[in-house]
């Protein structure tokens, strides 16, 4: 990006080229400094990037207080080096090799417009202007136009984030500008014609319904309007204190149309699984299982299998009614997997776990009505999206295990079976006895379901009849709940296990209990996050949008509130009340803490939360990082970062991808590869998630990238 425009700047600048001084570090390092014409430019991007490895290789670290930097164990190769600021406009590469000592020349940008290229998604998507809290609720088509669905412009916000930005940032160069779609005579325009095309073009439809379309049109083009007129952010802080120790390394994956979801390092109970190991991912576009020798600089694919043959298999992109050509791929259908594998998890031996396809929707009979097996009797269940698989590194083989619930994330608990625990239901928790599974084989003996009922008449346990769904309510039974479960899970300190449900609006928090004897003693609490709706609660202190959860040692409950843009903490031992006629979701205020995270607000929104979106959650229960023990962290999916929150003093630690812009975590895990080696021993690891890779600085070709996050003690520590 900018890099033309770069090198006229220098002409008349008259800026000169970067210097190669005598060699005199240790092989492996890159040394050097940056210095614009107002002397060192401190707390900016050093990046250095090779093709000559069998994967494109990148390794980025921030300038200290005097603008010197050490760039820390590059294999032999020759490398592009280049600066990133904000404030500047990127500077022309240099070639350099390991063992070299650079001065890089820095070049400040001349205009606010031209600095605001290389700002964050978010910062941009901050522009963004909702109608109006006094506009709500929605009076639908024939009055104000937005959805009568939507009570608040919190509700509104919170279709913004987790409607549109489930696949992608909102906020990059190309979902603002509208320039590529010439062909239409105003922008409001190629708004209608952009939430059509490719082959999600009927999903991103849906979302503008469900704002009222005229309404959500409105809105986004009023936004590219302003930015076309020259309208920018507020520049975002450069990076300080620890934020300036961080190391970023970065190998490509996976094909330009591969939609990794995720990435998996190590068993989240015991980080040092798999130290110094291979790095796994999944591809949803293509059924691939991705794997990256990161010490040989390597990937492979493995196809992910079915137990049927794939034309018995439901696509998850259906493309017989045909749709929009793609601005990338035209008619080029992307989307084709059966398998549709999401998200992997390690386990202690090693093997990779995946919430997969293995078969058609329709559930077999031991799971339906009619069944002997003891949790299809309880609660039967017809049909099912993903199920379960699991690849075995050490013998090169695969595992498919038919479940009748549906799968989308998956956790294992800290019990004695190493139960494995799956979100992706809306009316059950799933789980699989992986100790039962290994010793017998023996699929359907090793799972078991509950249902989501709270217990609404007080009495301590779960009867039936109970009050389904929509149902009048009999105070003097139980209530069942449903809704998509997103995230999910197993606390250390009591074995419950605990779900995110997005949506309804506000979203809530599940704990389910399974009891001695499940699904019979199965019981559930539900805690909603303090709603702006509620007239009862503090109105400073409110969000919405959990889709993430994580648990910290203490068993303390973390969820990253997408929605308003927080992360939130929330310990049950503080409600006063937990189950009875009142506990239906907004009866523990006490319960939750809120901390905005860090970046600007959305336009004319005065409730609490940044313009960030948070795919999940995790928490770094064992200094996986370096910033402690218990750290909760928030993928800043719209803000090219991952984001630290140290809970003692409120303060969050910013750790920003600077380059290519794009950077859409989902998930994350930590892994210590060497307890003794210090911070070259550990580190966190996440993926550019993005599904439309093309959206990423570069566009077409570029593809997905895993990312090793390190904190070393100081700036220039090799």
């Amino acid at each position: 990006m900018q890099k033309g425009l770069t090198a006229a700047l220098c002409v008349v600048m008259a800026c000169a080229t970067a210097v190669l001084v005598a060699r005199q570090p240790a092989e492996g390092d890159l040394r050097g400094t940056v210095q614009s014409l107002t002397g060192p430019e401190v707390g900016v991007w050093v990046i250095a990037e090779t093709d000559d490895l069998d994967t494109r290789f990148r390794k980025i670290v921030v300038t200290d207080d005097d603008g010197r930097f050490v760039l820390p164990d590059l294999p032999a190769a020759s490398y592009r080096v280049w600066v990133r600021g904000y404030g500047l406009v990127d500077s022309e590469p240099v070639r350099a090799e390991p063992g070299q000592t650079v001065e890089l020349r820095a070049v400040i940008a001349s205009t606010p417009q031209e600095a605001a290229q290389v700002y964050p998604a978010n910062y941009w998507y901050s522009l963004l202007e909702p109608p109006s809290a006094e506009e709500f609720p929605g009076t639908g088509p024939q009055g104000n136009g937005i959805s009568p669905g939507l009570r608040s412009q919190a509700a509104w916000v919170d279709v913004t984030k987790q409607g549109c930005q489930l696949c992608h940032q909102m906020g990059n160069r190309f979902t603002f500008e509208t320039s590529h779609l010439s062909q239409f005579d105003s922008t409001r325009a190629a708004w209608a014609h952009r939430l059509t095309f490719g082959q999600r073009g009927r999903q991103m439809a849906g979302v503008l319904n469900r704002f009222g379309s005229d309404r959500g049109l409105d809105m986004f083009s009023d936004w590219s309007d302003r930015i076309a007129a020259g309208e920018i952010p507020v520049a975002p802080p450069r990076p300080r204190g620890v934020e300036r120790n961080l190391v970023l390394t970065m190998w490509d994956w996976a094909g330009e149309t591969s939609y990794v979801h995720d990435e998996i390092t190590t068993d989240k109970r015991d980080p040092t699984v798999n130290g110094h190991g291979l790095v796994y991912g999944v591809s949803i576009t293509n059924d691939k299982l991705i794997i990256t020798d990161v010490a040989r600089h390597q990937s492979t694919e493995l196809d992910v299998p079915l137990r049927e043959p794939s034309e018995m298999v439901p696509s998850m992109f259906p493309t017989e009614l045909g749709f929009e050509p793609s601005p990338a791929w035209g008619e080029e259908i992307i989307f084709d997997a059966p398998a549709n594998p999401h998200n992997p998890m390690m386990d202690a031996r090693g093997r990779v776990w995946l919430t997969s396809t293995v078969r058609r929707r329709e559930n077999p009979d031991w799971c339906r009505d009619g069944s002997r097996h003891p949790s299809a009797a309880y609660f039967p269940i017809p049909s099912s999206g993903r199920q379960i698989s699991a690849y075995d590194p050490e013998r090169q083989t695969w595992l498919l295990i038919d479940s009748c619930y549906a799968t989308h994330h998956l956790q294992f608990g800290e019990d004695e079976n190493d139960t494995l625990w799956f979100s992706g239901d809306a009316n059950v928790v799933g789980w699989l006895d992986t100790k039962m599974f290994d010793n017998t084989g023996d699929e359907r003996a090793a799972q078991g379901w509950c249902p989501t009922v709270i217990d609404t008449n007080g009495d301590g346990v779960i009867t039936r009849p109970w009050n389904e769904p929509g149902d009048p309510v009999d105070e003097a039974r139980d209530s069942r709940i449903r809704g998509f479960a997103y995230g999910i899970i197993a606390s250390p300190t009591d074995g419950s296990v605990w779900i995110a449900r997005t949506g309804p609006f506000p979203g809530n928090l599940v704990r389910v209990d399974r009891g001695d004897n499940p699904p019979e003693t199965c019981i559930a609490e539900v805690y909603e996050p303090p709603s702006a709706e509620n007239p009862a609660v503090d109105p400073t202190q409110t969000g919405h949008g959990p889709r993430g959860v994580d648990v910290d040692r203490d068993g303390v409950i973390w969820t990253a509130l997408s929605g308003s843009g927080h992360m939130a903490s929330f310990d049950r031992r503080k409600c006063r009340v937990l189950n009875g006629p009142e506990a239906i979701g907004q009866h523990c205020p006490e319960g939750w803490t809120l901390y905005p995270t860090p970046g600007p607000q959305m336009k004319g929104v005065e409730d609490p939360g940044s313009a960030d979106y948070h795919y999940y959650n995790w928490v770094d229960q064992f200094d996986t990082l370096g910033l402690g023990e218990n750290v909760p962290m928030a993928p800043g999916s719209g803000s090219d970062s991952i984001l630290a929150l140290l809970p003692e003093t409120g303060e969050w630690v910013v750790l920003r991808v600077p380059y290519p812009l794009g950077f859409f975590a989902r998930g994350l895990d930590g892994r210590i590869d060497d307890p003794e080696a210090g911070w070259k021993g550990r580190g966190l690891w996440a993926n550019y998630g993005s599904n439309l890779n093309w959206h990423i600085e570069g566009g077409k070709g570029t593809r997905s990238a895993v990312i090793h996050f390190q904190l070393r003690p100081h700036p220039l520590a090799d």
